[in-house]
């Protein structure tokens, strides 16, 4: 009777944060936030590349060392050195960014407007066979004319060099996207067509669902192959008609005698280009993750 009950003392113990009744607490690992880790493949791949870019720069600097003249001559070719600098020394001038900006401006608008007009082209032609038979002759003939050939005809159609440039850029990234485009869509699984068919899709879900989607990897490899022939055909036109750009400073560099210069105009071209393509296979990376969930 004289006993007194006890009660249990509560439990003040403050909850982790974040963590619900009935779980065990979060450890301290898995708070932490998850960072991208570099996989050890990954990590030989660019050994290789960092590699083979430092033989070709050590065989270069031997060849222009010792002039050599055997069926290809380097004794007029500047050393990696020599190169090297002239190239710091433009990075701290204004107008060689200037040059760099005019191109990659040239670069956008043109790579952009060929993107829309060469996707839609390609999707109605692959699912239409009297847009196919319309505009295939077209493209069968203008395609083959390299772009050099255009810069007469386009300074005389357009009221402005630049718009000319444009132009001749425009025609060079178009062709590539229109045809793997038209590839995709005719790579399209007949199946798949016939399925989303049978379940009640209508042409135009068939269309979005079924032919985009299936027509996007060689979409992808056609916008990657269009820019780098987009830069092909902005030199073209920038060498001939330009004032400014890569292009037109590596001409400049010939026209004066200046082998340091046309050597860093050829490697900035190189570099711009490959770092356009990198940036177009990122953007449409994401796109096409859904190959990856279906393997």
């Amino acid at each position: 009777m004289g006993t007194a009950l006890k009660t249990p003392e509560p439990d003040v113990t403050a909850p982790d944060a974040g963590h619900s009744p009935g779980q065990p607490p979060a450890r301290e690992a898995d708070r932490a936030p998850m960072l991208p880790r570099v996989t050890r493949a990954q990590l030989g791949h660019l050994g290789i590349v960092a590699a083979s870019l430092s033989l070709g720069v050590l065989l270069w600097h031997i060849v222009t060392a010792i002039n050599l003249n055997f069926f290809i001559n380097f004794e007029n070719v500047p050393s990696p050195a020599r190169v090297f600098t002239a190239f710091m020394g433009h990075i701290q001038t204004s107008i060689f960014w200037t040059h760099i900006g005019v191109s990659m401006r040239r670069i956008l608008i043109s790579f952009s407007l060929a993107t829309v007009l060469g996707i839609g082209i390609g999707l109605i032609m692959g699912r239409s066979r009297l847009a196919r038979a319309f505009i295939m002759p077209y493209i069968e003939v203008i395609r083959p004319i390299p772009a050099v050939a255009w810069i007469p005809l386009a300074i005389l159609m357009w009221p402005t060099e630049e718009s000319s440039i444009i132009y001749i850029t425009f025609l060079g990234a178009l062709f590539p996207i229109v045809l793997n485009t038209l590839h995709g869509v005719e790579q399209t699984p007949e199946v798949m067509v016939r399925a989303a068919q049978s379940l009640g899709a209508t042409r135009a879900a068939v269309f979005r669902h079924v032919v985009i989607p299936a027509a996007l990897p060689s979409i992808a490899a056609g916008l990657a192959i269009g820019m780098g022939v987009s830069w092909f055909s902005l030199l073209a036109g920038e060498i001939i008609s330009g004032q400014y750009g890569i292009g037109y400073f590596t001409w400049d560099a010939y026209s004066l005698i200046n082998y340091q210069d046309i050597v860093v105009g050829m490697l900035v071209i190189g570099f711009l280009g490959t770092g356009s393509t990198a940036a177009v296979r990122l953007v449409t990376r994401p796109m096409l993750a859904w190959q990856k969930r279906t393997r």
